[in-house]
């Protein structure tokens, strides 16, 4: 409960389903009226249903759950309605709600008893957040991860004392920062078969290890050499570059040879990958930074950032390289980078792709999931026309420019289900 009320104070862009379940379980039925209590204790009640709003009709909702299945709510008289903002953990400060100001797009939670079908919610309570409350709340916090935030590959672990070490490419040079964890941090950590960062879970400190993608956001030294974590988010994904054996759009998987292995490996393209091409010119471009410097102080007119791209060491150990672990960039997990110029940017304004353009013999380079044995790799990203950029980097080391970070179109959050 502890970690659920500091989540839901210290970040919202990563807990939009945990949040609503904390509340319910700090507020249990002193939220609703008696009549609600005993409409919830019937043989006919139905469990909490949480989601986001898809139409509204009348008294009718429809709602897109978090598993992407649609509940039918009917409204009833007297039904109890109220409007939280983002990062509230009780009621305390909610509004009533009018029916009609509910829309596509609101969040909510609702509470009732099956209706005769077995289906329908008979909604006696519903706990909205609205969408322009929540984006609101999601630019603040990407303002927060821009300004504060610090992004790396982790080099070293030291758990007893609280410490992560990560190597970050500040200002085009390697740059070793040492991030501090307290236990007021908040840990999270990818699943190893989403590409969402809000699956991330709550981990330990020991969960992070060498070979690891890791942000922070704190308070940093002015030498920025070391960083108090306010919060971490770590991961372990997989970079990929090679040319395409085959595409199935039907099934949304790829067959690529890779480049270092030289073997094939199935991607899977899900609903949430972004498929970008780059255009010629752009692929000159970062091709020429890979032979004679930085590829993306290249991209962006020689200007670094603090979110330069950083091939991975190749170690048994970590079993990195151009085909380990991706990159991490600047920015917030799931939204822009750091600075406007940044590659990530740069590649987020690209022209999108479908899979079933996509030809056999084209180069592509891939950011994915770790994966698991049952579910496969997924792609976060998948970036075409690269041939120029391999072609520079015949070893498969360019992959790493791109960052399982900021490559979801849009910012992750309470604005998704």
């Amino acid at each position: 409960m502890e970690l659920c009320v500091r989540g839901s104070r210290r970040r919202v862009g990563v807990q939009k389903a945990v949040r609503f379940v904390c509340l319910v379980a700090a507020i249990g039925l002193s939220v609703i009226g008696p009549a609600e209590a005993r409409q919830q204790t019937s043989a006919n009640a139905a469990a909490p249903v949480l989601g986001t709003i898809k139409a509204i009709s009348g008294k009718t909702i429809t709602l897109t759950a978090k598993d992407g299945s649609e509940v039918t709510i009917q409204v009833q008289d007297g039904a109890r309605l109220l409007r939280i903002a983002p990062g509230e953990k009780d009621l305390k400060n909610a509004a009533p709600l009018q029916l009609q100001d509910l829309q596509a797009g609101d969040r909510i939670l609702v509470r009732g008893a099956l209706g005769p079908d077995g289906k329908t919610v008979l909604a006696a309570s519903v706990i909205a957040m609205k969408q322009e409350d929540i984006a609101s709340k999601q630019a603040r916090e990407r303002e927060q991860w821009q300004r504060n935030g610090v992004g790396g590959l982790v080099t070293g672990v030291d758990a007893a004392n609280g410490t992560i070490k990560i190597s970050t490419n500040a200002t085009g040079a390697a740059k070793d920062v040492t991030v501090h964890v307290s236990s007021q941090t908040i840990l999270r950590r990818y699943a190893a078969d989403s590409v969402k960062f809000d699956d991330a879970k709550a981990a330990p400190i020991n969960e992070i290890h060498a070979g690891d993608q890791l942000r922070a956001r704190g308070t940093r030294t002015e030498d920025g050499a070391e960083l108090a974590a306010d919060e971490i988010v770590s991961g372990t994904f997989r970079n990929i570059a090679g040319t395409i054996n085959a595409v199935d759009a039907r099934a949304g998987t790829l067959s690529v040879t890779d480049l270092i292995t030289k073997k094939p490996v199935t991607v899977k393209i899900g609903a949430d990958t972004q498929l970008r091409k780059l255009s010629p010119m752009v692929a000159q471009v970062i091709a020429a930074g890979l032979k004679g410097g930085s590829a993306e102080a290249s991209a962006n007119g020689g200007a670094g950032t603090n979110a330069q791209a950083q091939r991975p060491p190749e170690t048994a150990a970590g079993g990195q390289g151009a085909s380990g672990n991706a990159v991490a960039g600047g920015g917030r997990p799931g939204g822009p980078g750091a600075r406007g110029g940044d590659m990530q940017q740069m590649l987020s304004r690209m022209p999108a792709v479908t899979l079933a353009e996509l030809q056999k013999g084209d180069a592509v380079m891939i950011v994915t999931t770790e994966g698991t044995p049952a579910s496969g790799m997924t792609a976060i990203t998948l970036l075409a026309g690269v041939e120029a950029i391999l072609q520079a980097s015949p070893a498969g080391g360019a992959s790493s420019i791109l960052s399982p970070w900021s490559l979801n179109g849009a910012p992750s959050g309470d604005a998704t289900p």
